[in-house]
């Protein structure tokens, strides 16, 4: 440990005081103003050598401290009853180190997130991939003699390539929001008019699944600043799930409302509902239950993670309630056009 050069300076200066009083003292008595100019130097450089041997102390356990956090103690603080400015030193370390405790942990789930995204994106390649194969063998074999079998295992070798190819497209999608490379265009949008379009986007879907819709949208424009592509995806998102998963419940809803400073669209449907255990993880990617609400047939787990992000994007929120067997709700809110 280098030697701190302040606290020999002190310890000199102590020292030249020192030889100065018994000097003094030798030649004669001291008088009173001199003894006590005296005694307050002594005095003054002895409580300056004390605190400055008070605050290297100090140092050495805030780098003690320190130093067993970055070895990965994260349960490690520092007290503060010092001198103001160095306990703001030492709470800027504790909060140093509390981040470091947080972003551990966060690397910790980041990894078992990585680890459970590959293991599941594995199975969904691999089970498409698999069903392909099998049937283009047995049409290579020319097992399927019969010309309406033949067509029928070529329609499910085309249904398989295109789940895949939608798979592999949310993958492509996400990848790029994570490296936040999606150009969003910020427009002027009618967010009324973008839900009755999505409304008739799917008026085919809902009248083959015999689905009555009740929507609740204003007369008057709801002007909202967002991408346009962007904001048509999450909506059809959001859609999707409400007929493929409300279908039982023989009703979709859609509501818009004004609050004081965002617009909020409510997707409803009174299909089997989401657990409450899934309704905290369904943001997630890749996640998926017995009744996973996925944005496309299959349930790749993807899409709703896609929606997140892009609603987020677009400096709105999304969220979901559901009541099992009642009523499940996806909402979004967007910020009114100033």
């Amino acid at each position: 440990m280098k030697p701190d050069k302040n606290m020999l300076l002190i310890g000199l200066l102590l020292l030249a005081v020192t030889a100065l009083l018994v000097q003094e003292m030798w030649i004669g008595p001291l008088g009173t103003v001199r003894g006590a100019l005296f005694i307050v130097i002594y005095g003054s450089v002895s409580l300056l050598l004390l605190a400055r041997m008070r605050l290297v102390a100090r140092l050495k356990d805030a780098h003690d401290g320190l130093k067993r956090a970055v070895q990965g103690n994260r349960n490690t603080r520092i007290l503060a009853n010092g001198e103001p400015l160095l306990n703001e030193v030492i709470f800027s370390i504790n909060e140093l180190i509390e981040e470091m405790d947080q972003l551990q942990v966060q690397t910790i789930r980041s990894e078992a997130a990585r680890k459970s995204l590959l293991s599941n994106i594995s199975h969904d390649i691999r089970t498409p991939l698999t069903s392909i194969i099998g049937y283009a063998d047995a049409l290579m074999d020319e097992i399927a003699d019969d010309p309406a079998e033949r067509q029928a295992y070529t329609t499910i070798i085309l249904n398989k390539a295109n789940n895949l190819k939608k798979l592999i497209d949310h993958l492509f999608d996400l990848s790029k929001l994570d490296a936040d490379e999606v150009v969003m265009k910020p427009e002027r949008l009618d967010l009324a008019e973008l839900a009755r379009a999505c409304v008739i986007e799917f008026i085919p879907e809902l009248r083959s699944q015999q689905l009555e819709v009740k929507a609740l949208i204003p007369d008057n424009p709801c002007f909202v600043v967002a991408d346009r592509v962007s904001m048509n995806r999450v909506l059809s998102n959001i859609m999707k799930n409400a007929v493929q998963y409300g279908k039982n419940g023989k009703v979709i809803g859609l509501e818009l409302t004004e609050h004081n400073h965002a617009y909020e669209l409510r997707i409803w449907d009174q299909g089997a509902g989401i657990a409450q255990a899934d309704r905290e993880r369904i943001f997630e990617r890749l996640y998926r239950t017995e009744r996973s609400r996925s944005s496309f047939q299959n349930g790749s787990g993807l899409g709703l993670a896609i929606s997140k992000a892009l609603i987020e994007k677009n400096g709105g929120t999304i969220w979901v309630t559901s009541d099992p067997g009642v009523r499940t709700t996806f909402g979004i809110s967007i910020p009114k056009l100033a």
